[in-house]
């Protein structure tokens, strides 16, 4: 269990987070939406310990991890998918899905895990992560890595950005899978299909949490009929 209590961040004089109170379960499928600048990227990075809150507490598993680094916080099971995932010169996608694994895996263990991101290990397994792989291989690599860690709270950043619309259809099913194991799922996004699969929405506007609840309670109010959705971004345009 996730618990944020009276979470407040601001930089620069500006609030970016203003008393955010959140109970997340064990198994909560959750997707975090609202207009940009609503805090939904400030709110995983706290999450994830990329940023400490100014003030308030986070508590995970009945632990006190308001302080704790990103490092200690993936011990206990947390884990981040960026929205632009990281490119390292000189580590290889087996390097990286070894690392994930915490062991040296087979060539038909990385071909299974590259197969479920629809990537293909004769292809992939010994390339370099830089500047030759795009955004969206990138992507495939490192929800790979996660899946392989097994972890108990996956925060995954918009992670439609950037991918094909094979890649975004195989995503959805990766997420069906790590509900099927029990890991907490939170995403940050703006795609109608996303919200039409997860269990629960989180709407935070200005800062602070104007929904959280079932998403049969909201998604209507959201995805709006006669709105022209532009780029799978329905929200801006809807308000």
């Amino acid at each position: 269990m996730l618990i944020l209590k009276d979470i407040c961040f601001a930089r620069n004089g500006k609030i970016i987070l203003d008393n955010v109170n959140l109970t997340i379960n064990i198994n909560d499928y959750v997707a975090i939406t609202g207009p940009n600048g609503s805090g939904k990227s400030t709110l995983a990075k706290i999450i994830m310990g990329l940023e400490l809150p100014d003030s308030g507490q986070i508590l995970f598993d009945d632990t006190d991890i308001t302080k704790y680094s990103i490092d200690e916080r993936s011990k206990l099971g947390i884990a981040f998918a960026f929205q632009n995932p990281v490119k390292f010169k000189g580590i290889t996608v087996r390097d990286i899905l070894n690392l994930s694994a915490k062991k040296t895996l087979t060539n038909e263990n990385i071909c299974d895990i590259l197969a479920t991101v629809g990537l293909c290990a004769n292809e992939y397994s010994d390339r370099e992560l830089n500047t030759s792989l795009s955004g969206g291989e990138m992507k495939r690599i490192e929800i790979a890595g996660i899946i392989l860690k097994q972890n108990k709270l996956t925060i995954f950043d918009e992670p439609e950005a950037g991918i094909d619309l094979w890649s975004f259809n195989n995503l959805i099913n990766i997420f069906n899978k790590q509900k099927e194991k029990n890991n907490t799922t939170l995403i940050i996004t703006h795609q109608e299909k996303i919200l039409k699969v997860v269990d629960k929405i989180l709407l935070l506007e200005h800062g602070r949490v104007s929904y959280f609840g079932n998403k049969d309670q909201i998604i209507d109010q959201l995805i709006k009929p006669d709105c022209e959705i532009k780029g799978g971004n329905f929200y801006d345009c809807c308000r």
